[in-house]
C-alpha cells in the first residue's frame, strides 16, 4: 500500500512539467530544426584542420586589365580552428557552432583572408509555462559558398536567418543575424509565440550594398493530435540599405502545418501571402533630347510599388540510424545579396549528414535558387551549388579531411554575373574523442 501511495505521489512530478513543454513535431516558422537532428546532450569538442585548397573563380570587386571581371584560380593552405557542442542544464540548453580559418594563396596573396563564423543557440525556462529561446548567427568572410547544411548541434534551421548566401565576389563582409522569441505554453496542445530580430550586414567595396533588417512575428500554433500541430502566424520586415535612399516593407500572414508521419520522418511548413511595399531612388537614362539640352545622360526616378506575393516554405526531413537526410523549398521575399538587393527568391534545398560510431563522418548537400531584383537594378538572378565532405579517422583524435564544393552563377538579363566556382580542400584535422569529426 505505501509503495503504490509512494507512486502515486513521484507521479505528478513528471506529469504536470510537461505541460509547460511541446513535444510535437518541429515547427519551420519558428525556425525549428528537424527534431530527428535535436541531441540532448553533446560535449563540446575543439578541432583544428590544416588543409591544402584549390579555388577558382577569384574575384575582387574591381576591373582586369583586359576590362572585365577578374577570374583567377590559385592552390593555397589553410588553417581551421573551432569548437561544437550542446549541454542542457536543468533549465537551460546551449548549442554552438564557431569556426576560424586563415586562408592563404599562393597565386595572389591580395586574396588571402581571415574567416570566422558562428551559431549560437540559448533557449532558458523561465517558468513553467514560459520559455525565452535566443538564436544568433554571425560571421566575416571573404568568400561565401551559401552552402552550409543544417547544423547538428545548435537546434534551429540556420536557412531561415537574414543573411546572404549568394555573394558573387571576394569581397570582405561581416554579418550579424539576432533573433528572440518568447514562448508561452498554456497547454500541451495551445502555444503562443511572440517575438523579433535585427541583422546587419555590411561590405567592404563601396560598389555594393549593406543592409539592415528588422523583423517581429508573433503566431499562434495548436497541437490537434500527437503528432500533428496547425497554426497560423504574422510577420513584419524592414529592409534598408547603405548607399541607396529608399527600403522595403513587407507584412504577411501564413498558415502552418507540422506532422511526423512516421516514428522517423516529419514535415512541416506554411503557406500565405505577404505584401510588399517598395520605395527607391532610382538613377534613369534621360531622353537624348532632354541629354542634350542639360548635358546630362542620367536622372533620378522615384519607385514606388506594393505587390503581394506568395510566402510558403516546407520542409521533409527523413532520420536513419546514424544520418538524417532532408529537402526544402519556398518562396519568399530578401534583401538580395549586395548588387542585386530586395528580390523574390525561389529556393530549393538538400542535405545528408552521416556520423558514424567508429570512423566516418559524411555530408553532402544542394541549393538552388532563382531571385527576381524589385529594387535598384531590375533583373532576375540564379544560383546553383553543391558540397560533398568526408573524414576518416586514421589515428586516435586524428582525421583524414576531403571537401568539395561547386556553385553556379546564372543571369539571362546580365552576361557577366554568369561564372563557375569550384573550391577543393584536402588535409588532416584533429579532435579529442573516438566519434569521427564532423565536417562543416
Amino acid at each position: 500500500m505505501s509503495l503504490k501511495l509512494g507512486r502515486l505521489l513521484v507521479l505528478p512530478a513528471f506529469v504536470f512539467p510537461v505541460c509547460a513543454q511541446y513535444a510535437g513535431p518541429a515547427i519551420l516558422s519558428r525556425g525549428e530544426a528537424p527534431l530527428a537532428m535535436s541531441a540532448p546532450q553533446m560535449h563540446f569538442r575543439p578541432f583544428l584542420e590544416i588543409t591544402s585548397i584549390y579555388d577558382t573563380a577569384l574575384a575582387a570587386v574591381l576591373v582586369s586589365d583586359r576590362g572585365g571581371l577578374p577570374n583567377q584560380t590559385s592552390y593555397g593552405i589553410a588553417v581551421a580552428w573551432g569548437i561544437s557542442g550542446a549541454h542542457r542544464w536543468r533549465h537551460t540548453k546551449v548549442g554552438l557552432e564557431y569556426r576560424g580559418s586563415i586562408n592563404h594563396y599562393t597565386e595572389s596573396s591580395a586574396f588571402d583572408s581571415l574567416d570566422q563564423s558562428l551559431l549560437l543557440d540559448i533557449t532558458h525556462q523561465l517558468a513553467r509555462h514560459l520559455m525565452i529561446a535566443l538564436h544568433t548567427s554571425a560571421g566575416i568572410f571573404s568568400r561565401d559558398f551559401g552552402l552550409a547544411s543544417l547544423p547538428q548541434t545548435v537546434p534551429f534551421d540556420s536557412t531561415t536567418v537574414d543573411t546572404s548566401t549568394t555573394d558573387l565576389f571576394n569581397n570582405r563582409t561581416m554579418y550579424v543575424s539576432s533573433q528572440a522569441d518568447l514562448v508561452f505554453q498554456k497547454s500541451t496542445r495551445l502555444s503562443f509565440d511572440f517575438g523579433g530580430g535585427s541583422s546587419i550586414v555590411r561590405r567592404r567595396s563601396t560598389a555594393l550594398d549593406g543592409t539592415t533588417a528588422a523583423n517581429a512575428h508573433g503566431d499562434l500554433q495548436y497541437r490537434i493530435s500527437r503528432h500533428t500541430t496547425i497554426g497560423a502566424s504574422y510577420n513584419y520586415y524592414h529592409f534598408d540599405f547603405t548607399r541607396i535612399v529608399g527600403g522595403t516593407d513587407v507584412q504577411g500572414a501564413t498558415g502552418t502545418f507540422a506532422i511526423q508521419l512516421t516514428r522517423r520522418l516529419e514535415f512541416t511548413g506554411y503557406a500565405g501571402f505577404s505584401r510588399v511595399e517598395s520605395k527607391f531612388i532610382r538613377i534613369a537614362p534621360i531622353d537624348p533630347v532632354i541629354a542634350a539640352l542639360l548635358g546630362t545622360t542620367e536622372g533620378t526616378q522615384a519607385v514606388h510599388t506594393i505587390n503581394y506575393v506568395p510566402n510558403l516554405s516546407g520542409r521533409l526531413s527523413r532520420r536513419f540510424q546514424k544520418c538524417v537526410a532532408y529537402v526544402s523549398g519556398g518562396h519568399t521575399v530578401v534583401p538580395g545579396n549586395g548588387l542585386f538587393l530586395t528580390s523574390y527568391t525561389t529556393t530549393l534545398l538538400g542535405g545528408y549528414t552521416y556520423t558514424g560510431v567508429r570512423h566516418w563522418s559524411l555530408g553532402a548537400n544542394v541549393n538552388f535558387g532563382r531571385s527576381t531584383s524589385i529594387g535598384n537594378i531590375l533583373g532576375t538572378y540564379s544560383n546553383i551549388g553543391g558540397r560533398l565532405s568526408a573524414s576518416r579517422q586514421i589515428f586516435p583524435s586524428v582525421h583524414f579531411i576531403a571537401i568539395y564544393s561547386a556553385r553556379r552563377y546564372d543571369s539571362p538579363d546580365f552576361a557577366n554575373y554568369n561564372r563557375l566556382v569550384h573550391e577543393a580542400r584536402i588535409g588532416l584535422g584533429w579532435s579529442p574523442g573516438d566519434v569521427p569529426l564532423p565536417i562543416w
